[in-house]
């Protein structure tokens, strides 16, 4: 499975959640104004420019979505709609403190963009340049729907003290990418990464497994990504966990203005 195969039950639902799944969350009256349906027959979309057009009924529109969240598809946080990730929250520690790798959520998208392009600027993942990007530019962090499937988890470290409650703090990442394209729809593109400061304390390993679980568990076949052939760090952290080096580009990218090689690296999941 590369792309989900979604099913609605009706025509309403899935334009509700097309809506919210492609600007990433929405209110309800923002979803409601915009899911239009024909004036003469409510349960069918109106034809633009064709025939008049009117909102759903309040009562009519909750029910609806109400569908879509006991169904899983969507969610709803502080008054906000927004897709439902297919995979659970794991707590995790080290010597130092308490960590928790989670799906990430609408709200974190400019903190993991951030994140990114923090450890992009060091040179050690070249494609989380363009990761970043489309993070950014795209409308949504999470993206599912019959063409792509787009997942991040991230590594959130979690302080709690009597007199200032919790605070949390994203210090890592998994990004992962499926193609609609036929011929790549069993791959997907991983990139993984983790704020400086908290590096050698297992959390890019933590990240890399849930990462790897979850192409899995979609049924993809082989996940892979291109790094630096200066990235050691994460080349032996991939080594690690049985990766192979599948092929190297050589001068591929430019880096603090010398030539580095790339390296292409893979796993297969059906092994």
């Amino acid at each position: 499975m590369a792309t989900p195969q979604l099913e609605f039950d009706s025509d309403v639902r899935g334009r509700i959640y097309r809506y919210v799944e492609r600007h990433g969350s929405a209110t309800r009256e923002e979803v409601r104004d915009a899911v239009r349906v024909s004036e003469a027959a409510e349960s069918k979309p109106a034809r633009s420019g064709t025939e008049p057009s009117v909102r759903l009924p309040v009562e009519e529109f909750n029910r609806h979505v109400a569908a879509l969240t006991d169904d899983g598809h969507l969610t709803e946080r502080e008054g906000r709609l927004s897709v439902e990730p297919d995979a659970e929250s794991e707590s995790h520690e080290t010597d130092d403190f308490e960590y928790e790798v989670r799906p990430a959520r609408e709200d974190d998208r400019q903190a993991v963009a951030d994140l990114i392009r923090e450890v992009a600027d060091e040179g050690a993942i070249v494609v989380d340049e363009r990761v970043a990007e489309t993070i950014e530019r795209d409308g949504a962090l999470i993206r599912r729907n019959e063409r792509e499937s787009r997942m991040v988890f991230v590594a959130e470290r979690i302080d709690r003290d009597e007199d200032d409650g919790e605070t949390r703090e994203i210090v890592g990442w998994v990004h992962l990418q499926g193609f609609e394209l036929p011929a790549r729809d069993h791959t997907v593109e991983l990139t993984v990464g983790v704020a400086p400061e908290y590096r050698e304390r297992g959390i890019g390993g933590t990240l890399l497994e849930r990462g790897m679980a979850w192409a899995d568990e979609g049924d993809y076949l082989k996940v892979y990504q291109s790094l630096p052939a200066t990235n050691d760090e994460a080349l032996d952290l991939l080594d690690e966990y049985g990766w192979t080096r599948e092929a190297t580009r050589a001068d591929h990218y430019r880096v603090e203005g010398q030539l580095v090689d790339e390296v292409q690296m893979a796993k297969r999941l059906d092994d």
